[in-house]
């Protein structure tokens, strides 16, 4: 069968459409007019119609189409992206607290930010100030296919494509009207999840243009962690018991504070175990045994979800030379993360000791501390005296005393879950038009711009500055800020005790407004050059083009959430950010049939392309310009089978948030601290160290370890970063015999390797900088002093405003290093009683290795394939070994009956964190450090009632398998909660589904 390129004007910029190359791509099939006679072994590469791109592509390429995603029944393309193998999940639906409101894609498991995501190969605006495009906006309705390019797609799609392109393929020339619905709950009863889209089209004008406009509508309900067995109470995943946090109900308390003057005692209370931190019991006693807080049951396995989206596509011929063509797009979502409720964690107060709420109990152990008059310190006072000013009538009398620098961890159940609700708008529009230049070369113009708008609301948090006002109060009426407002708060009581009156004046709503824009121009000229090989028949084919993209995103907080510790467990603050670049593109490639029909050489092509990039950042000294380019090629031995190869050069430059973003304190992940316990009392060195890193000398041998697994980190961005640089390559081969009709098969191994990574060091890589060789540590070394703790306590979380905690600025020093295999089987045949398809994607990730700084000797190089911890959750969720997904799809007559089997391998706690949590003595409990390979089954059933209307029944997880636990300490907040880890493993149960769709 001979290859034959198409060029009429109707398929003539099909290219660009398909996410594939920039030149037209030869075909196995004739006309279109052949196509459904085609035998099943054949490949029909018909302008946009290509069954399986993989099979005719340089580099691998993962096809998902209309009919998988209809089987999956998902609401939104991230969950699809999500069954992959290779697909690290990033956000998404499963991810509860750290989730922005959006959801994104993770190719080979090196970050959201290194892949592109496209709209028939076309960028769209991006969600964020990092760039990124949110899945929850794609259109799945018109998605005719979604293509996983896995290797760098420089010179096609852009230079920052580096570990790969997903690209959406709308259907073209919709004709008619579909109306479908679905719904799915859990075996539970919750989880309701609802979607219904409508989509009509016409063609007109003799067939000369075509119109499409699809109205979508998805809905989804929370799944909570209190509604499942194993998440019920939140576990500890160094004790194996319930754990919790400190910021608890009863009120916690520390008020230690430096060395008495003259002496070398520690100030702390020596009735009180742990030095001077105490909580409230039920009797209003305090003591030193800690009841911590069960923040599991309020925490979510599924976001809540609403969006309505709109999108409408057109395109029309001019005449016979020239086509114009348009897109639009609107989409709402709204996204509520819910997580456990507000109040104040570790912030400092001051009590004064005629507090008509404090207990004697507790203010006989203040008064064991320092004390004094306002704004004084004393040495300790007597009991006398300590009777005396709990009957001050005011600041003014001599004999009232308060205790300053008061941290105060009480939980405020009484005001409810923490909610922040993310409304994301997006619209974007493309107009262009395409034509031919000859009967050989077309060309291509086309010019976008799109919007992107994300409101964060954020609900039932509490003010530090409100709990520092109503404690300071010398009646149950009156605060001493004379605040006719204020309220005076019973801290010291047990839950309840904070009236609907006092949460009212804790409380108050918040805002954060992030801004994106994009406008493009891009123009490209694609053909043959009219020159050919004296071995080859076609002739070599080429494309030229230039490319224009304008960023600009900006982050809008009002004064709430851009002070410092103000929102009780907001995790930091939001700084109002407003920044920008633009970007001009030149590129070029070409595809040269060098040999054809020679013996043992059926084709011999090469592939080439350059892009030359020049950077322009608002505020920076100097442009960054930067040239990527690819090579590589293919080679048939024989008509069945293709060897095919890749590489690439690539580059990523910083986006807004890397480059713009203030200093700010937020949260990362630590579960142990080196300075906790006694370890700095026996060991004269850790202990200086500690005190340099600014622990008050009277906490030393009290220091706990960072609540809930979270420590501060001090992050931000830089605006003399450069852009990172990645070496990627391909290398595989395509089998189709023509023995086995039906049948092919690609296997294909990669390498990315990137220098010069934007980023931030690990929260463990930072620790062993200072601590990993304690006994030859400084107090002076800058790898120690950055570490800035709290200065009340000692630790490394608590109050944001006086606790930078770890030191993580953005820079240049990393590398990423990842390869590993595909392979991809699929076969389509008769077999007697029915039609049977199947299709396997198989993935062997072989390294994913991460190195903060290889010019430091004692940085690591950290493997984190096949394990999870806290670090290596630097780009997603668990990155196995092995992943496999096989469908296996039973035609007979009216209905089809599909099963989906997905196997992960077994993956263990990482082997390098045991030894920075200090040894199997204080590490993670051994029953922990391993999760069983985990094999899921979904079930579809499809109908067709009629030649109009079809039901599709389905079952995921049908043997209703449980996630393995392992605490909720053991990796990152985001990924690592409800004790499991649901975005990789499936924590909502059974569910079962049913759809109808209606065709006309």
């Amino acid at each position: 069968m001979k290859n034959t390129r198409i060029s009429n004007l109707k398929y003539a910029a099909a290219p660009l459409a398909l996410g594939l190359a920039l030149i037209s791509t030869p075909s196995f099939a004739q006309a279109a007019a052949a196509e459904e006679e085609a035998p099943a072994s054949e490949i029909v590469v018909t302008g946009s119609l290509i069954q399986n791109p993989n099979l005719v592509q340089s580099t691998p390429v993962n096809a998902t189409t209309a009919e998988d995603i209809e089987l999956l029944q998902s609401n939104v393309a991230e969950e699809i992206l999500r069954e992959l193998p290779g697909v690290v999940p990033s956000i998404g639906s499963a991810v509860n607290n750290g989730n922005g409101g959006a959801s994104f894609v993770d190719l080979r498991g090196l970050g959201s930010t290194r892949n592109i995501v496209l709209l028939d190969g076309n960028r769209i605006a991006p969600s964020g100030l990092s760039g990124r495009v949110d899945l929850n906006n794609i259109p799945l309705a018109l998605i005719e296919r979604a293509d996983a390019l896995t290797g760098a797609a420089v010179t096609t799609y852009g230079a920052d494509a580096i570990t790969g392109v997903v690209n959406f393929i709308t259907r073209k020339d919709f004709a008619g009207l579909e109306v479908s619905a679905a719904s799915q709950l859990t075996e539970k009863g919750d989880g309701n999840t609802n979607r219904i889209d409508t989509t009509i089209g016409a063609n007109f004008d003799d067939g000369r243009g075509n119109a499409a406009l699809s109205i979508g509508y998805q809905q989804s309900d929370p799944v909570y962690q209190g509604d499942r067995d194993f998440s019920k109470v939140q576990i500890s995943s160094f004790t194996g018991g319930a754990g919790g946090s400190g910021t608890t109900v009863p009120s916690r308390f520390s008020s230690t504070r430096p060395l008495i003057a003259g002496t070398s005692t520690p100030n702390t209370d020596p009735t009180v175990a742990n030095g001077g931190v105490r909580q409230i019991n039920a009797s209003g006693q305090a003591v030193s045994t800690f009841q911590t807080f069960n923040f599991n049951p309020y925490n979510v396995f599924q976001t809540p979800f609403k969006r309505f989206n709109i999108f409408a596509q057109g395109n029309y011929e001019v005449s016979d030379a020239i086509e114009v063509y348009t897109r639009g797009m609107f989409s709402k979502n709204t996204v509520d993360t819910i997580i456990a409720p507000s109040g104040s964690f570790g912030g400092t107060v001051t009590i004064n000791l005629n507090n008509p709420y404090l207990p004697a109990t507790l203010r006989n152990q203040f008064c064991a501390q320092n004390v004094g008059a306002a704004g004084t310190y004393t040495a300790r006072i007597s009991p006398a005296d300590c009777a005396a000013a709990a009957l001050a009538t005011g600041r003014t009398d001599p004999r009232y005393r308060e205790v300053t620098n008061v941290t105060l961890s009480r939980r405020t159940t009484e005001v409810g879950p923490r909610i922040s609700n993310y409304q994301t708008t997006v619209f974007d529009y493309r107009l262009g038009a395409r034509g031919a230049i000859s009967d050989s070369i077309d060309w291509d113009l086309s010019g976008s711009y799109g919007e992107s708008e994300n409101v964060q609301t954020i609900k039932n948090y509490t003010l530090q500055s409100r709990f520092r006002e109503a404690t300071l109060a010398n009646s149950k009426t009156a605060c001493q800020s004379g605040n006719s407002a204020c309220v005076p708060v019973d801290i010291f009581g047990p839950e309840g005790s904070i009236t609907p009156a006092m949460a009212k004046f804790l409380t108050a709503d918040s805002s954060t407004t992030v801004r994106t824009s994009l406008a493009q121009v891009r123009g490209t000229v694609t053909g043959d050059t009219g020159f050919t090989s004296p071995l080859a028949v076609e002739q070599v084919a080429f494309a030229v083009g230039g490319e224009y993209r304008k960023y600009g995103a900006s982050q809008a907080s009002d004064l709430l959430a851009k002070t410092a510790g103000e929102l009780g467990g907001a995790g930091g603050a939001a700084p109002s950010i407003d920044g920008g670049y633009h970007v001009y593109e030149a590129f070029g490639e070409i595809i040269a049939p060098i040999v054809e029909d020679r013996p043992l050489i059926k084709s011999l092509t090469l592939e080439a392309g350059a892009r030359y990039s020049s950077y322009t950042v608002a505020g920076a000294k100097e442009q960054n310009k930067t040239t990527t380019w690819k090579a590589g090629g293919s080679w048939e031995p024989v008509e069945s089978l293709k060897i095919r190869g890749n590489f690439s050069r690539a580059v990523r430059a910083p986006n807004i948030s890397e480059l713009f973003t203030p200093q700010t304190v937020g949260l990362t992940n630590l579960g142990t601290d080196r300075c906790a316990g006694a370890a700095p009392t026996t060991n004269a060195n850790l202990r200086a160290v500690c005190i340099a890193q600014g622990a008050p000398a009277g906490s030393i041998g009290s220091i706990t370890n960072p609540t809930a697994g979270q420590a501060n980190i001090t992050v931000g961005g830089n605006l003399n970063l450069e852009p990172e640089k990645a070496n990627t390559w391909t290398l595989g081969a395509v089998f189709q015999p023509d023995s086995l009709p039906g049948f092919n098969m690609s296997l294909d191994y990669y390498n990315i390797k990137i220098s010069n990574v934007i980023g931030t060091a690990l929260p463990g890589d930072i620790v062993a900088a200072c601590f990993g060789n304690i006994t030859a540590a400084s107090a002076s070394d800058p790898a120690c002093t950055s570490i800035r703790r709290n200065p009340i306590t000692g630790g490394l979380d608590g109050d944001p405003a006086i606790t930078g905690g770890l030191f993580g600025p953005t820079n240049n020093l990393g590398k990423l290093f990842t390869d590993g295999f595909d392979l991809l089987a699929n076969w389509k045949g008769d077999i007697g009683f029915s039609d049977l398809s199947l299709a396997f994607v198989g993935n062997w990730t072989r390294h994913s290795k991460f190195n903060a700084n290889p010019s430091d000797p004692a940085s690591l190089n950290r493997e984190c394939v096949g394990y999870y911890s806290v670090n290596c959750s630097f780009t997603g969720s668990i990155q196995p070994e092995f992943q496999t997904t096989t469908r296996a799809t039973f035609g007979v007559g009216e209905f089809d009956l599909s099963f989906l089997w997905r196997w992960i391998d077994t993956v263990n706690y990482e082997p390098q964190a045991i030894i920075e949590d200090g040894g199997d003595a204080e590490s993670v409990l051994a029953k922990f450090r391993t999760i069983p390979a985990e094999h899921y089954f979904d079930f579809t059933g499809r109908w067709k009632a009629t030649e109009n209307f079809s039901f599709t029944f389905t079952v995921q997880n049908l043997l209703d398998n449980k996630p393995k636990v392992v605490g909720n300490t053991i990796g990152s907040t985001s990924f690592n909660s409800g004790n499991v880890f649901p975005s990789t493993y499936d924590a909502l149960g059974r569910r079962y589904g049913i759809a109808a769709k209606l065709t006309f």
